[in-house]
């Protein structure tokens, strides 16, 4: 079987594994270099306590799961698993976020003020603070360079800088994509990307809107090693790189972020950011980089997984794929070689089939 990936982020990179491993003959296309856009400024925060409903949770915390089988399986160091401490919400709301995510079987802490001190040092204690152990943090631009370096191991074959403006319609079934230079012939397509899906599918009649969501990461000097986990205050996400720089998105609650525009120039907002950040920590630190990325958000904000419109069609994008790449890929690559899925795949996926925008 032929398929043809569209989108060398993180998702469609690990699709083409999962496929190339399925003994599929895979092609992977994309308008610039693997990572270049939303998953090359990720703030990477592997997490299944931001959720939107049961169904949202239960599918996040299948992707921890599968994050740890993909890092398994690549031998990568790419995923870390330092936990998180999130004091996001204060009071009865920190409450309330601690009885939900119990009642619904997360692992979750409430600590004190002293035992927050105790273990992250070098950050300004809160009163009381959510204890994460199991959510990590993932370099998705070197994730996505493994992968995809193990594909081509096993035949993976890249048609990187070179865009697909639109898909082969052979009589009701897809038969190829459309690029700058011409046809380029599959069995199958999978569309991953990201901000382009929406483009893509309309040539075919597809309806997948998307919503406009910029968002800027903020990556400081490198520093000696400072903080010991992902930190979630009320006015700022932060974690540190094994390589020493901090990140921190420009938006102060980056998860829920619903700006729709960037309303000042980079340098004024990276520097805003790490006001917040060397409050958040207790010293002054500066920034050294500042990316601007467009977050592939579906309109109701929730993935998009599954067959769609014509034969041979195929579409994955998502916010957030950091968490949900690896279980994504797993399901969508035994979809695509025509395997079934089992009853709790099935039931994982059902709420977010891309079919309910034309349904």
């Amino acid at each position: 079987m032929k398929v043809i990936v569209v989108g060398a982020g993180i998702i469609g990179s690990l699709i083409a594994y999962r496929l190339v491993q399925a003994g599929a003959e895979v092609t992977l296309i994309d308008a610039g270099l693997p990572a270049h856009a939303a998953s090359g400024a990720s703030f990477g925060w592997i997490n299944a306590s931001f959720y939107a409903d049961n169904d949202h949770f239960n599918l996040r915390a299948a992707g921890i799961e599968a994050h740890r089988r993909l890092a398994a399986d690549l031998e990568s160091d790419a995923v870390q698993w330092p936990g998180c401490l999130c004091w996001e919400h204060q009071g009865d709301a920190l409450e309330s976020q601690y009885k939900a995510l119990k009642d619904l079987g997360y692992t979750v802490d409430i600590i004190s003020e002293v035992t927050f001190a105790r273990i992250e040092p070098f950050a300004v204690a809160p009163s009381r603070a959510l204890y994460f152990p199991g959510e990590g943090c993932v370099d998705l631009a070197a994730l996505t360079c493994e992968a995809i370096a193990s594909a081509a191991s096993g035949g993976l074959r890249l048609i990187m800088g070179h865009a697909v403006t639109g898909l082969s319609d052979a009589g009701g079934r897809i038969s190829g994509v459309e690029t700058v230079s011409g046809r380029i012939a599959a069995d199958r397509v999978v569309v991953a990307a990201g901000v382009a899906t929406e483009a893509i599918l309309k040539g075919v009649g597809v309806a997948l809107p998307m919503l406009k969501r910029p968002g800027l990461m903020v990556r400081s000097e490198p520093l000696k090693p400072l903080l010991r986990h992902i930190l979630v205050s009320p006015v700022q996400e932060l974690r540190q790189t094994p390589q020493g720089h901090l990140l921190a998105p420009a938006a102060a609650s980056h998860q829920s972020d619903a700006s729709e525009s960037i309303d000042q120039t980079p340098d004024v907002l990276a520097d805003r950011t790490m006001q917040r950040v060397s409050a958040l920590i207790g010293r002054d630190v500066a920034w050294e980089q500042v990316t601007l990325a467009h977050r592939p958000v579906p309109h109701d904000g929730l993935p998009a997984v599954g067959a769609c419109g014509p034969e041979g069609l195929y579409v994955t994008t998502m916010h957030s794929g950091a968490t949900l790449a690896p279980l994504v890929a797993e399901m969508a690559a035994s979809e695509i070689m025509q395997n079934a899925l089992g009853n709790e795949q099935s039931a994982l996926l059902a709420p977010y089939r891309p079919a309910r925008f034309t349904d």
